[in-house]
């Protein structure tokens, strides 16, 4: 491991990549510390308990809500920004011819991201300022004005910096400062395991325990974001001119978890939507309704168990095109072997993709739900892990990892990861 640690640092540009992010990792830290002005931050640090939307908002931004900093929205419009492009590239033909155009087409796909970005951001940003208006100094519509516009010039800044990293650093931007966000709580949790010890609320046993669960948990997650269904393809021979192309055998790589984080984020935010709505609204009604969704109970951990999976079949139907996958295949003279090209291979593929889409959304709800099972079992209250959070983690590492590993081989050193 030392001999490839020190491969990384002969490479100047990579060394130097490094270094960039890491420092972007600092603004991005520090700026969770500026506070929006003319806010209270006393009364915004009540109600963030473990039912509500804004907690999952505060491990997306690093504890930045908490404080309510100008990154207190983190980079969480742009992802549903980004979601919701992706979704109209399906239906929208116009965005759907941008997607099959290049380079040229991404920029401009990239582009209107942005801009709907900066606009999720202060139509978000508007929402918040409202709904936490007794935490505002002096409530008003300039007040509001400037929390809504400090809170998005935030957010654009920190898609600004997410695209800096992608470019001059390491890995995908955007995801890195997610992940640091989240790996910024780590401490915390830390400190929390101590101070129960302290207070005899837990025992070492108790300790050795999470920590055992937390690094099978890894393991297991690593084993799954890397599975796949390989699909072998037979490319027939071919003569274009003088020239024979084709005759060679491939596979195509089917993910066993190909929504990735998507459903749990779409569950989570549906779930936790009528908890943090009734917070807002003093009727005894709403408040008995919104008791049902709080987190742990057992009909939101059903709930959520269901919604992860229909959601998991959902994104990945959106997102994957089987009929052109199998289409692009006859185009260019590939079979499966034992099945005709058209729509046979359709059916083949699309009936493979879903069987083992079940044992990705199976999964993922397993994952999501863990949380609320390694608390009882480890008696551990109040640290959190699983669900979005390991799966980011570890999804954004493996990711960084892979273009740190093809780095260094391209350079003729001997691989990163063994």
């Amino acid at each position: 491991m030392l001999s490839a640690l020190s491969n990384i640092l002969k490479i100047t540009e990579l060394r130097q990549k490094i270094v960039f992010t890491l420092a972007m990792f600092l603004v991005f830290r520090a700026g969770t510390h500026i506070p929006v002005p003319g806010v209270n931050p006393a009364v915004i640090e009540q109600l963030f308990t473990s039912g509500n939307l804004f907690g999952l908002l505060d491990m997306f931004s690093g504890g930045a809500l908490s404080k309510f900093s100008v990154f207190a929205m983190s980079i969480t419009p742009y992802i549903n920004a980004s979601i919701i492009m992706q979704l109209l590239t399906v239906v929208v033909p116009k965005f759907e011819q941008w997607a099959k155009e290049g380079d040229e087409g991404r920029k401009k796909i990239t582009q209107i991201t942005r801009y709907g970005t900066v606009l999720l951001g202060f139509v978000q940003a508007i929402g918040m300022a409202f709904g936490l208006k007794a935490a505002i100094i002096n409530p008003g519509i300039g007040s509001i004005l400037l929390i809504a516009l400090t809170l998005t010039a935030g957010t654009a800044f920190l898609m600004w910096l997410g695209e800096q990293i992608t470019e001059k650093g390491i890995g995908n931007g955007i995801s890195l400062i997610i992940f640091a966000g989240i790996v910024s709580q780590l401490p915390g949790s830390i400190s929390t395991m101590f101070k129960y010890l302290q207070a005899g609320t837990i025992n070492y046993f108790n300790v050795l325990l999470y920590v055992i669960i937390a690094l099978a948990m890894i393991v297991f997650v690593i084993l799954v974001q890397q599975g796949q269904r390989r699909i072998p393809v037979q490319y027939a021979k071919r003569v274009v001119g003088r020239k024979m192309y084709g005759g060679q055998s491939t596979h195509i790589p089917l993910k066993v978890c190909q929504a990735g984080v998507i459903p749990i984020i779409f569950a989570s935010s549906v779930l936790m939507f009528p908890v943090t709505i009734a917070q807002f609204i003093d009727v005894a009604w709403v408040k008995t309704v919104a008791g049902w969704f709080e987190w742990g109970t057992p009909l939101q951990t059903t709930l959520y168990a269901l919604l992860i999976v229909f959601f998991t079949y959902f994104y990945t139907a959106v997102t994957m095109n089987i009929s052109d996958m199998a289409e692009n295949m006859k185009k260019y003279g590939g079979f499966i072997p034992g099945l005709r090209p058209g729509k046979p291979t359709a059916d083949y593929l699309d009936r493979v993709m879903t069987r083992i889409t079940l044992a990705g959304a199976m999964f993922l709800a397993f994952i999501a739900i863990l949380p609320n099972f390694v608390a009882a079992v480890t008696n551990i209250q109040g640290v959190y892990f699983g669900g979005t959070a390991l799966l980011i983690v570890v999804g954004v590492a493996l990711d960084t990892m892979k273009q740190i590993e093809a780095m260094v081989l391209m350079r003729h050193y001997q691989g990163f990861m063994k």
